[in-house]
């Protein structure tokens, strides 16, 4: 099986981790408070067996890291070449709360590097999947996917557009903004949940997703390889493209989410080295 139609395989094991998730959703489940403080729910671990299971029979060969069984020495981890990440519940706040804004995230890696990633929507049935030289699509529960692309630019008429995050944000986020603001004019704000953020960047809905607060690899991997797909790039703040070693900690450093081609990347790069 190639990686394209691995890649086809896992958006289907994405929505059905999606429906088991589902049965949960709004039905006042109980929260259980994980080492880091971060909840956790009886629908992420309904969510992780469906898709341990599902990839362990898809490909039995690729190990498996997921927020949920992520006690893996790095040792072990060094010595893997391709392997899953994968958040069974990305936007665990969101689903407690009632919203629509959590997702099922599940990528590939090879050698650090997202190789492709499926995004799925539990709610709607909307499915987001791509990679670097794979392209990127947008699925609805029902219908044919359909392709999908960044904007190297806001339409006429239109506000820049920047993707922040509804619950995080650091004192570096807010001085990027301002400089942004000051190089390009005013920002209009799109605030979302979960990985998200990414996909409204892959289907030319807004320009940049600045990340400077904390994240773990889980939560962007899959929607990086999204955004790639559609002629996205991630980057560090080094202006290096955003990579998943096997460190001890699973803590991503700091990213910016834009367009390849953008005429501004330079200057975004210039500000985000100097919060």
């Amino acid at each position: 099986m190639n990686d394209v139609q691995l890649m086809h395989q896992v958006v289907e094991l994405a929505r059905q981790a999606g429906e088991a998730i589902l049965p949960f959703w709004r039905a006042d489940v109980a929260v259980t408070a994980k080492a880091d403080e971060s909840p956790v729910t009886a629908a992420d671990l309904a969510a992780h067996k469906v898709i341990a299971d599902g990839l362990q029979a898809l490909a039995p060969q690729i190990p498996v890291l997921s927020e949920e069984d992520c006690d893996i020495p790095q040792r072990e981890r060094q010595q893997w070449q391709r392997w899953w990440l994968v958040d069974p519940l990305d936007g665990t706040k969101e689903f407690i709360a009632g919203s629509e804004e959590f997702t099922v995230n599940i990528a590939l890696i090879e050698q650090g590097r997202v190789v492709f990633g499926v995004v799925a929507i539990p709610t709607n049935g909307r499915c987001y999947f791509g990679g670097e030289g794979l392209g990127a699509w947008r699925a609805e529960r029902a219908g044919d996917a359909q392709p999908i692309q960044v904007r190297s630019a806001p339409p006429a008429g239109e506000a820049f557009t920047v993707v922040a995050s509804r619950r995080h944000s650091s004192p570096q986020q807010e001085a990027l903004l301002a400089g942004l603001s000051a190089a390009l004019g005013e920002l209009k704000l799109a605030n979302i949940g979960s990985s998200l953020k990414f996909c409204l960047l892959a289907e030319g809905a807004a320009d940049c997703y600045p990340r400077l607060a904390p994240t773990s690899q889980w939560d962007t991997a899959a929607a990086q390889g999204v955004l790639e797909g559609a002629g996205g790039e991630v980057l560090g703040l080094d202006g290096q493209r955003f990579v998943y070693p096997p460190r001890e900690s699973l803590r991503n450093p700091f990213f910016l989410g834009l367009p390849a081609t953008a005429a501004w990347r330079a200057a975004l790069l210039k500000l985000a080295s100097t919060v």
